[in-house]
């Protein structure tokens, strides 16, 4: 269950990947960042997270590691709260633009986390650009009250539902609208965008099913729907915009059944959403799944002729 991976001196940061296949982080690195925070945090270790394997695959980012510490320190950009968004990390298109991939990171993650599997998705995508967004930093419940990169606080793993933080939710989802209408002022239909996320950014990327704003698409990874119970939980405008959600079987974090749960509501609204299941794999990804991302994004932002 997924109450059982925490425990009350447990520092918890989401299993966000993503490297490219073929690890750039030896697991001698990934220990010593591990150790180094967890000292930092507490004095003692705790016990990392098993990762998923799939084949060949290792995932190179795990609980607590990052490889790119200055996403930190980055230059602000102002909101209409006291929370300070670090630019976005921006991946732009080799070929003319013509549609946009907002992604958002996990919990205690940045933009950097997910950034790699632009040059990936580019090879194929040539005409979209790749926005990945650093949640703001803010004091985390689940995690004893520490402040890290959230976007929005988390309270248990148990009954993700309750004790929800409707606040940071709305804000988050206000802040990527605003994304949204940047990428409209710079001439890309708000139809031609998908906001995609992997656990906390998904759930933020599911929040974006209330925009009157119409979308291209919404890709929740290893996620749930927050706010399930507050209607309309999918706005008129985006009653047709098709909806991805990947979930691993043996999820640790985010139990699958929260993610089944979610798919069964949204589906229940007449909602288009496609629901894919990845056998053995933990609060993770796999090239199984990221081919199936890059697929969904090649069908619903296909490239325009000139």
């Amino acid at each position: 269950p997924a109450s059982a991976v925490v425990s009350p001196l447990y520092f918890f940061i989401e299993q966000s990947i993503i490297t490219r296949i073929g690890s750039r982080i030896g697991s001698s690195l990934f220990i010593l960042s591990l150790l180094l925070m967890n000292l930092a945090a507490w004095g003692k270790l705790c016990p990392p997270h098993k990762v998923a394997r799939l084949g060949n695959f290792t995932p190179a980012r795990t609980f607590g590691h990052h490889r790119h510490h200055s996403a930190h320190c980055q230059k602000t950009m102002s909101s209409a709260s006291a929370l300070q968004y670090p630019e976005p990390i921006v991946a732009r298109p080799t070929e003319k633009h013509t549609a946009t991939v907002i992604m958002l990171h996990g919990l205690g993650d940045t933009g950097h986390g997910w950034a790699d599997i632009s040059h990936d998705f580019q090879e194929q995508l040539k005409h979209v650009k790749f926005v990945f967004p650093t949640a703001p930093k803010r004091p985390i419940t689940l995690n004893m009250g520490m402040t890290m990169t959230g976007w929005y606080d988390i309270a248990s793993l148990d009954g993700i539902n309750r004790q929800e933080d409707e606040t940071g939710l709305k804000e988050s989802k206000r802040y990527v609208e605003e994304l949204v209408q940047k990428e409209v002022a710079a001439g890309i239909p708000a139809d031609r965008v998908i906001v995609a996320g992997f656990s906390q950014g998904g759930a933020v990327a599911l929040m974006m099913l209330r925009s009157e704003t119409k979308l291209a698409g919404i890709i929740g990874l290893s996620t749930y729907l927050p706010l399930s119970s507050q209607a309309p939980q999918v706005s008129e405008a985006n009653s047709k915009t098709p909806i991805l959600m990947c979930h691993g079987d043996a999820d640790q974090v985010v139990a699958y059944q929260f993610g089944r749960q979610s798919f069964q509501l949204l589906h229940g609204l007449g909602a288009d959403v496609e629901f894919n299941t990845y056998r053995g794999m933990a609060h993770s990804a796999c090239p199984t799944e990221l081919a199936d991302i890059k697929e969904f994004i090649t069908a619903k932002l296909p490239a325009q002729s000139s």
